[in-house]
């Protein structure tokens, strides 16, 4: 059975129903209203080139056929036309705004084959960017031309914060993203090309940490609604690549996301404090977190108090990030109702990484995670849920966030509840085949693994499983619980640990079966 995820004018993006990660049981033919198009082997496919307001047939091998209508749009522009050049020397960042500025509500701005040297470009509601298979926006290496988006700004009239830019979970100036859009609406950015924000070619990947201003972001969106990223590749960040904040009604379908392996703060996508997303179909390979779903900082989880909700992974590839679906480590608006299901995660330091510590707050309630029929190759560690993290915060040393001692809980104090990991395969382990360690003021609520395989590399080396302090290298290390109030393992085998396969301290209940 093919599912339909998206249409638009010109594009049209599909599913198979199986119950594989990422690839097809076999290849198959893709042809639409007669016409034979290319060959594929993943689940998720698009289909480009299409005419606005038609009627299509859409036929895979083996497959019953699917018709189809393309939307409906008001004019279709080439960016060409408003004397962007293309050429990859032009700066053609005011050819391309002034495009984006007339183009009427229902619009499509169409970039042709071409590469198209550019600063920041703010969108706005009601438009469709399309870029050509062999089409580039490529971002300026003058660090000069990315403008200053303040954190907040007190209203004239009301003096109530209205709130602009972020970073890491606070309200902070930013350089304004290469794509940009705020309280915006109904915006697709679809086509074959690519997005690049040249950051290798810059020096914003230097001393990185040591900037005043936080470098931007690939993409940005806040306070934004119904949203769709469809069949483009985003590289080169000059930190996250896409990082949609306070938005809602999200689509990031068959994406390739890319930055090299040791770039810093690469994630490829990060929502934030961000309600129904559906990231389906991408390919990630990038210097830090491949997925990272946040929600601010204490200060921001307490004003807001929006949880980052309603979140579908599926179908996607991950590699060589820090983490392949991380949670946090700024979550203190919690997050509640992630699935990720039908993925592959190759060689990524851990698969499923959940990041809090003391401090996050109390509406820090993470609940409702399911990862389901999940592949696994060369993960360090599969599963780490950590409430010790220790990384970016100036108290991450301090006695309150080292002490193993019990603690009173309190408006400080973040809460772990149910996580489910069922149908999983984990292969070529090295450090630990799961890391979990709650805090025993608030242990974690309730852990389930079900139908799971881990192997280990007979190669590993010792590693850290987790970012804690006084932590402890492990190596070929079996799975790991500390302060769990229910602890559930069924039908998991484990070949090639070394040691007890199940370390247990501190678990309110064990059922092992």
């Amino acid at each position: 059975m093919i599912r339909s995820l998206f249409i638009s004018s010109t594009s049209a993006c599909f599913e198979l129903e199986n119950q594989n990660a990422f690839y097809a049981d076999s290849e198959y033919t893709v042809s639409v209203s007669g016409r034979e198009l290319f060959k594929s082997n993943t689940n998720v496919f698009s289909v480009f080139g299409l005419n606005p307001s038609s009627e299509y047939v859409l036929e895979v091998t083996g497959e019953p056929p699917l018709v189809f209508r393309t939307r409906q749009e008001t004019c279709a522009v080439s960016v060409r036309d408003f004397g962007a050049k293309g050429d990859g020397v032009t700066d053609d960042t005011a050819a391309i705004q002034t495009a984006l500025n007339c183009l009427p509500a229902g619009g499509r701005l169409f970039f042709p084959a071409g590469t198209y040297c550019t600063a920041p470009l703010a969108l706005k509601s009601h438009i469709t960017l399309e870029l050509a298979e062999d089409a580039v926006l490529l971002g300026s290496t003058d660090t000069e031309q990315y403008p200053v988006i303040p954190g907040e700004i007190p209203d004239l009239v009301t003096g109530k914060p209205v709130p602009f830019g972020t970073w890491e979970g606070d309200a902070s100036p930013m350089h304004q993203a290469l794509l940009f859009a705020e309280y915006a609406e109904d915006i697709r950015i679809i086509g074959r090309g690519t997005v690049d924000g040249n950051a290798q070619n810059s020096t914003w990947w230097i001393n990185a940490r040591d900037r005043k201003i936080p470098r931007p972001r690939l993409i940005f969106l806040n306070r934004c609604k119904d949203i769709t990223v469809h069949g483009i590749t985003a590289q080169n960040a000059a930190s996250w690549q896409l990082h949609p904040y306070f938005s809602e009604g999200l689509r990031f379908l068959d994406l390739s996301v890319n930055a090299p392996k040791d770039s810093p703060n690469t994630d490829a996508l990060d929502p934030e404090s961000c309600d129904q997303v559906s990231i389906i179909g991408c390919r990630f390979s990038v210097g830090d977190d491949c997925i990272a779903i946040k929600s601010g900082k204490i200060d921001i989880g307490r004003r807001y108090r929006k949880p980052a909700s309603r979140c579908i992974i599926r179908n996607c590839l991950m590699m060589h990030g820090h983490g392949a679906v991380t949670l946090g480590s700024e979550t203190a608006g919690g997050v509640r109702d992630l699935t990720v299901e039908r993925c592959i995660f190759r060689e990524t330091d851990r698969g499923l990484r959940i990041k809090t510590r003391r401090g996050r707050g109390k509406d820090a309630v993470i609940d409702g995670v399911l990862f389901e029929n999940i592949r696994m190759d060369g993960v360090l560690t599969p599963i780490v849920i950590n409430m010790w993290y220790n990384c970016c915060d100036p108290d991450r040393y301090s006695e309150y966030n080292t002490t193993r001692e019990k603690l009173p809980v309190d408006d400080r104090t973040p809460y772990l509840g149910k996580f489910t990991f069922r149908s999983m395969e984990c292969l070529n382990c090295q450090i630990a085949a799961c890391y979990c360690d709650g805090l025993p003021e608030q242990p974690i609520g309730e852990i389930v693994l079900e139908n799971i395989r881990f192997t280990f590399d007979p190669d590993a080396k010792p590693g850290f499983p987790a970012m804690r302090n006084n932590a402890e290298e492990m190596c070929r290390a079996g799975m790991y619980f500390d302060n769990v109030g229910k602890l559930t393992v069924r039908n998991t085998e484990l070949t090639g640990c070394d040691g007890d396969e199940l370390l247990v301290h501190h678990v309110g209940a064990l059922d092992r079966r």
